[in-house]
């Protein structure tokens, strides 16, 4: 069994490894990320509400198995197994999407893709937990979504590449995507190891154990799920791309921007919570949204999108890795990944909720309305969580 890591001012192995396990299947996920909106509204003639319940449900899904993985992490004391799991099934998923010829056939692939990333999710933030002293957690989460987001970088711009090269034959494109995915799992399944686990720790009963997670982590999830509806998925600021005068061939552009704004910041918002008040860089993050939110809501062409659209990155940053940091502080060593496991539950309904009502919002009345919602949805989190005290 691995030995503990000493606090020291080393990362620990593990929290690179998964770093460029991340980075190598958002590699592979983004590239079918880009170019899904195109492929549903475009070749396919879906609504843009299909888009926003597709991509709601996909999220949703994965939040349930997250639930699920959490726990039986927990009660097993394994990691390492349910994050090969997770990898295993998101990278057998891709080969549904070149296949698909329908909504239905992608929301199946969707549905696989996202039960992969939910089985993972828990138990790969509770390893990160396990293997990291408290003071260098926000530096961790920091660094693997740093990594994860330099895939999200990329992928887009392959994704662009690969359809100048091959005549805009999204199919072929996609069939190329799964060989990322594939080297994720096998990275995964040679050079992790597991986490050392309290051998001494009370293993509680299967349901239990969410009834006795931390108040302090339940409020948290509250005010998590409330921001979540403000957060509707990445794929509209590419329909904002379009609408700004970009081509959908150029669409993906969009998120080569988003995850600019993520990865740019997401290492040092990591480091600022290590060294302060992770609360306070949360409202920070919130209150970025509001204004990338409000920017995207106005007709302001290409200078508007592109401001927008990295301000959305950076909400992004100073937010997701801010409230893993804090969840894994709150929870105690034998429910961390039950409490990630909820916390992501909560967080994935929103989004289904939050992409659905975006999708209506965007058929009915257009962008505008869709991201000024969001910015209402933000302000009231936002004003949730500066009531919480700042020493919980």
């Amino acid at each position: 069994m691995a030995r503990p890591t000493k606090a020291s001012g080393k990362l620990p192995a593990n929290v690179w490894i998964l770093g460029v396990v991340s980075l190598l299947m958002d590699l592979s996920s983004e590239i079918y990320h880009a170019l899904l909106p195109a492929f549903l509204t475009v070749t396919l003639g879906l609504p843009v509400v299909a888009m926003g319940a597709i991509d709601g449900i996909a999220e949703a899904t994965a939040s349930f198995a997250k639930l699920a993985s959490g726990r039986l992490s927990d009660r097993s004391r394994r990691r390492k197994p349910w994050v090969l799991l997770g990898y295993g099934v998101a990278a057998l998923s891709k080969p549904l999407f070149p296949l698909a010829t329908s909504a239905w056939p992608v929301l199946g692939a969707r549905f696989a893709d996202r039960i992969g990333k939910g089985v993972r999710g828990a138990p790969r933030d509770a390893m990160i937990a396990d293997e990291t002293p408290p003071e260098l957690r926000g530096r961790a989460y920091g660094l693997r979504q740093a990594l994860d987001t330099v895939g999200a970088v990329i992928a887009p711009i392959v994704a662009i590449a690969l359809m100048a090269v091959l005549a805009n034959d999204i199919r072929t494109v996609f069939w190329i995507a799964i060989v990322p995915a594939f080297l994720s799992f096998l990275l995964a399944w040679v050079a992790l190891r597991e986490p050392a686990m309290h051998e001494d720790a009370v293993r509680p009963a299967l349901f239990a154990g969410f009834r006795d997670i931390d108040p302090a982590t339940r409020r948290l999830i509250a005010i998590a799920f409330l921001f979540g509806l403000a957060g509707f998925s990445e794929a509209f600021l590419v329909l904002k791309a379009i609408d700004a005068g970009l081509s959908p061939a150029l669409s993906p552009l969009a998120l080569v921007l988003f995850n600019i704004g993520f990865g740019g910041l997401a290492y040092p918002a990591g480091s600022w919570t290590d060294r302060g008040s992770p609360q306070t860089i949360l409202i920070a993050g919130m209150a970025v949204l509001i204004v990338a939110d409000l920017i995207l809501a106005m007709p302001w062409g290409l200078t508007g999108f592109v401001a927008g659209t990295l301000l959305w990155g950076a909400h992004l940053a100073l937010t997701k890795g801010t409230f893993s940091r804090m969840i894994a502080d709150c929870a105690p060593p034998q429910l961390r990944a039950t409490s990630f496991g909820a916390f992501h539950f909560a967080t994935g309904i929103a989004t289904l909720l939050a992409s659905v009502g975006a999708g209506l919002l965007w058929d009915r009345y257009g962008g505008e309305a869709t991201f000024l919602a969001g910015a209402g949805a933000a302000a009231l989190s936002l004003a949730m969580l500066s009531l919480l005290p700042r020493d919980r």
